[in-house]
């Protein structure tokens, strides 16, 4: 049990505690509403600001450590983290959360955030097949809209401040973007790390009064060790689309990011096959791979696919011979499961789920823009879509197997010795969903999806 000092006001300024505190001791009911609402819609209409959605990148910091380390949940549960992971092994799988475009822009999309806070309890409160969720792993935009302090108490403490299990987070670009004028030592990015790289056990100033301590993530890029899983997460920078991780070296165009995350990624999976690491090996990054888009010539999402990073990610790959077990992102405000088919080489044929997940509080929106004058319409469900992949791509397919635009939703990952599987839980507005949980399995062995 945490030690703790009684507040002397309604901030922890001076908090002692020996272990990490995930949650507050006695539940409390859902909050109504958004007692600070964001206010920078002004900033979407200030046509300098338009222009920098789509031209600024950041900086950052170099992950602590080496390339190749990872960051273990046995460390981030604290002094008893090794028992309780020798229990998950001992108990024969692993189940988490993963969420992505958490953070509530506006009293009017407040409660459907909660919404989906409530289910991921509610599954700690009901484990599923004896075992209960371990974890959340955000995948970005958890504050609206650029990531400031003064939101980060409504949109992201108080809605999880009864969720009993650590929240492990990369961050979205709304979590980096920067506004013009913003005071040094207060970016986004940096208001995160303190949330989320913290370096020393302590709940973050962000909290409020609330006990949850901050993570200690080693960097906004990092690797989660976990019995039975790994997640290497990506940071995919602050632009609105497309995302990117290093400057592309090519032609250098984002010049002010560092090529840390090609050399982390590469480590990574030369670690993995070094060391002939069995379990699931999951990409987390914030935007998309791949993100609907119809037919060349027709209008696309208001959130589509980033090709570029894509392709570094694949050329790494290529180099390395290990390919993850599914790659999972967030950012375009709903849900998407694609199965892309792969040469992995020796006659080996990898089906690896790409997932989108960003309907987790913020918006849900259609999978695309109709063009004027004409009728929406939905793809058809495990349609092909190879005509999204680049000509030099190594996939021999891409199918769509299923999507929600009509629904918040959330993962509710199981992993155990021989698969992944992956299941989309929707949590409707109001009542009951629009559709049932859509489930993927994945054979760790042979990477080929069996469900």
């Amino acid at each position: 049990m945490a030690k703790k000092r009684a507040p002397k006001s309604p901030i922890l300024s001076s908090p002692i505690f020996d272990e990490p505190t995930f949650n507050e001791a006695i539940a409390t009911p859902d909050p109504s509403g958004l007692a600070i609402v964001p206010d920078d819609s002004g900033n979407y209409k200030d046509p300098n600001i338009k222009s920098l959605l789509n031209k600024q990148v950041v900086g950052f910091d170099q992950m602590r450590g080496n390339p190749s380390d990872f960051y273990t949940l046995a460390q981030a549960l604290g002094s008893n983290g090794a028992k309780q992971t020798q229990a998950i092994t001992a108990s024969g799988q692993i189940v988490f959360h993963m969420t992505g475009d958490t953070g509530a822009s506006s009293t009017k999309n407040f409660p459907n955030e909660v919404h989906v806070c409530d289910r991921l309890v509610a599954d700690c409160q009901t484990p599923t097949k004896g075992r209960a969720p371990t974890f959340c792993f955000n995948l970005g935009d958890i504050v609206y809209d650029f990531g400031e302090a003064a939101y980060y108490y409504e949109q992201f403490y108080e809605p999880y401040r009864d969720y009993p299990c650590p929240i492990f987070a990369i961050p979205g670009n709304h979590d980096s973007f920067v506004l013009p004028n913003t005071t040094p030592g207060e970016t986004p990015l940096e208001i995160f790390q303190r949330n989320f790289c913290a370096t020393k056990l302590a709940p973050s100033v962000d909290a409020g009064s609330l006990h949850r301590t901050a993570m200690m993530q080693p960097g906004v890029y990092f690797t989660l060790d976990a019995p039975f899983v790994r997640i290497i997460g990506l940071f995919s920078n602050a632009l609105e689309d497309p995302g990117v991780i290093s400057s592309e070296p090519n032609g250098g165009k984002w010049k002010a990011i560092p090529d840390y995350q090609l050399t982390y990624l590469k480590a990574q999976l030369q670690q993995i096959k070094a060391s002939k690491y069995a379990g699931a090996v999951i990409l987390a990054i914030h935007h998309p791979p791949f993100s609907y888009a119809q037919p060349s010539s027709a209008p696309t999402a208001n959130h589509g696919g980033s090709p570029v990073m894509r392709s570094e990610i694949d050329a790494i790959c290529q180099q390395t011979g290990v390919y993850p077990h599914a790659v999972i992102s967030g950012h375009a405000h709903n849900y998407q499961r694609y199965t892309r088919t792969l040469d992995g080489g020796a006659n080996k044929q990898f089906q690896i789920p790409y997932i989108v997940c960003g309907n987790s509080g913020h918006n849900v929106n259609p999978l695309y823009q109709p063009a004027k004058g004409t009728k929406y319409v939905d793809p058809a469900k495990h349609s092909d879509v190879s005509y999204m992949l680049s000509a030099k791509a190594p996939a021999k397919s891409l199918v769509i197997e299923n999507f929600d635009h009509s629904n918040y939703g959330y993962l509710l990952v199981t992993v155990n010795a021989k698969q992944i599987q992956i299941s989309y839980q929707p949590v409707a507005k109001a009542g009951k969903p629009s559709m049932s949980p859509d489930t993927v399995a994945v054979n760790l062995a042979n990477h080929t999806i069996t469900k």
